[in-house]
């Protein structure tokens, strides 16, 4: 029997307008149930919690990616129950499974100023990608939120930037000087080039005047990391960790870097004190004659 794929369409619409949920989630959520449905034998409106529990032993799914597959099973049967589909939930009786804490990749400061050195100032795209990557790495934002900057965003005289976080939820931070100055090299001398006399209210712009993709700025972070010797596999995230994890090494309270961060739960932003704890007995071991 054939799952009803408006059933899932229904849920996604009702789920970004409740939760303001980003794209990605989206297509995360969309991907998974659409996997699942296609294994079932019958309709998803009759699924136990046996049934959830031999699809992840058909799947052989680590344990991060089984808890996420849990929490999307889970919003889409809440809303089930909700719109009266069904009587129970039938993850209620399901746990998350146990997870080994990864710590993120780590990049020193010395790695990040090497980094940030590597694009060459005097081509367009070279100011273009320097003033990305300061600004990312002053502001700890996500590459979403980076691609997804508007022209108003950003006041550079008063010193700050708004951002659109996840849950469409705002914040305002301030922009480190050096970032800024980029900013306004960007703004005067690359900008306009890219722009290339059209309208566009992106901020960042790829070479063909259009928004910058996160797949682009991916594999231009990729190329820099590459070129500065730095041998770590580096995402844009990267330098989003290494924005937390040298403000707390310099004694930023925890409170204020969740907020720049934009996490909802402090328990989030704890895991930078665990790469700094690390990096203390490391320094430790390495150093102290009863190391």
């Amino acid at each position: 029997m054939k799952n009803n794929p408006q059933l899932i369409d229904k849920f996604l619409d009702h789920y970004w307008l409740s939760s303001g949920a980003s794209q990605n989630t989206l297509l995360a959520y969309r991907s998974d149930l659409k996997l699942f449905s296609k294994w079932l034998k019958h309709p998803l409106e009759t699924v136990t919690d046996t049934t959830i529990n031999d699809y992840f032993k058909h799947r052989s799914l680590n344990p991060a990616t089984q808890a996420r597959i849990l929490t999307c099973l889970g919003t889409f049967y809440n809303y089930l129950v909700t719109t009266k589909t069904i009587g129970t939930n039938p993850t209620e009786k399901l746990h998350q499974p146990k997870q080994v804490q990864k710590l993120p990749i780590f990049l020193n400061i010395n790695e990040v100023e090497s980094l940030l050195n590597t694009p060459d100032e005097k081509t367009i795209f070279g100011m273009r990608d320097r003033a990305m990557l300061e600004l990312l790495y002053s502001c700890g934002l996500r590459v979403s939120e980076l691609i997804n900057l508007e022209y108003h965003n950003l006041n550079l005289n008063e010193e700050y930037i708004r951002i659109h976080g996840k849950g469409n939820k705002e914040r305002i931070l301030p922009m480190g000087e050096i970032a800024m100055d980029y900013l306004s090299i960007y703004a005067e001398k690359s900008r306009p080039f890219l722009l290339k006399n059209g309208q566009n209210d992106a901020y960042f712009l790829s070479n063909r005047s259009a928004r910058m993709s996160r797949q682009n700025f991916f594999y231009i972070i990729k190329a820099y990391a590459l070129k500065a010797g730095i041998n770590k596999p580096l995402s844009p995230h990267t330098l989003r960790h290494a924005f937390a994890t040298h403000l707390v090494q310099q004694g930023a309270d925890l409170r204020s870097v969740q907020l720049m961060l934009g996490h909802s739960d402090i328990s989030t932003t704890q895991i930078y004190t665990h790469i700094q704890n690390t990096q203390l007995k490391s320094q430790h071991q390495k150093h102290h004659p009863r190391g």
